[in-house]
């Protein structure tokens, strides 16, 4: 009599597809709605940095393939931004993909950057219990990913939630704070100079309440001390300047003192 294993029993047998079966090209992605969902990523990608964690150590993406369900691996979401802690920034040259059960983390807090195409589905307004579960259901139920962030550019309109329990519960606050990254994220208007606007953005801010620096702004405040020293330098070699003419002035050779 033949026995017949259970089909789940014989998938978990059989090697998972990795990143390298699964890419994140898809020929039938309609684009990217506007250039802001370009932008806002990039500008939340170089202000995250969790405070207790070193830089090989925190990854953030942006419309990457993330692959969720390693029973149905051709499954993905493909979140506007998120961001992860705990695993290397890099692999090889770069993740092409990032699958869930090779990782074996979720991410710590993703963004949705609302457009009209998947907006009641961002805001987990489409129903429940499909075959294929919704953005929404992924994040709350299988990944568990602890925060979720919904933001409108067009009107500003900004959500957080947090995981707590079984499912996500809106916050009050104005502002997001996670404690166990030492990290926030609020609304602040002003112009990154990837896209050299000025309007409201999504950045994340340290404990001292202080917005973290993009990588253009670090570098303008590096040349900014540097100058700054070069000018106590200068100052510093007139005065000494004058005060050696002082002393010639009075017959005095500054060398011999």
């Amino acid at each position: 009599m033949t026995t017949f294993q259970p089909i789940y029993s014989q998938m978990q047998q059989q090697p998972l597809p990795t990143m390298y079966d699964l890419p994140s090209d898809n020929p039938e992605d309609p684009g990217l709605p506007d250039e802001f969902h370009d932008w806002q990523p990039q500008l939340l990608s170089e202000t995250f940095v969790p405070a207790n964690y070193p830089p090989e150590q925190v990854f953030t993406a942006k419309d990457l393939n993330l692959y969720y369900d390693s029973l149905n691996p051709r499954r993905y979401k493909r979140p506007d931004w998120f961001g992860v802690v705990g695993i290397p920034r890099l692999i090889d040259q770069g993740r092409r993909s990032y699958v869930y059960w090779n990782e074996g983390r979720a991410p710590m807090v993703i963004v949705e950057l609302l457009s009209r195409n998947t907006q009641e589905e961002d805001q987990g307004l489409t129903p429940r219990g499909q075959d294929i579960p919704s953005k929404w259901e992924v994040y709350e139920t299988i990944l568990r990913v602890p925060y979720y962030v919904v933001f409108d550019g067009t009107n500003n309109a900004l959500r957080f939630f947090q995981l707590q329990g079984e499912s996500y519960k809106e916050l009050s606050e104005q502002k997001l704070w996670i404690e166990g990254l030492q990290i926030g994220l609020g609304l602040w208007q002003g112009t990154f100079s990837f896209a050299n606007i000025e309007r409201l953005w999504l950045r994340w801010y340290d404990a001292q309440g202080n917005w973290i620096l993009t990588n253009a702004e670090r570098e303008q405040q590096q040349r900014q001390r540097a100058e700054r020293a070069e000018q106590r330098i200068e100052q510093e070699r007139q005065r000494a300047e004058r005060l050696a003419q002082a002393l010639r002035d009075q017959g005095i050779d500054p060398e011999s003192i």
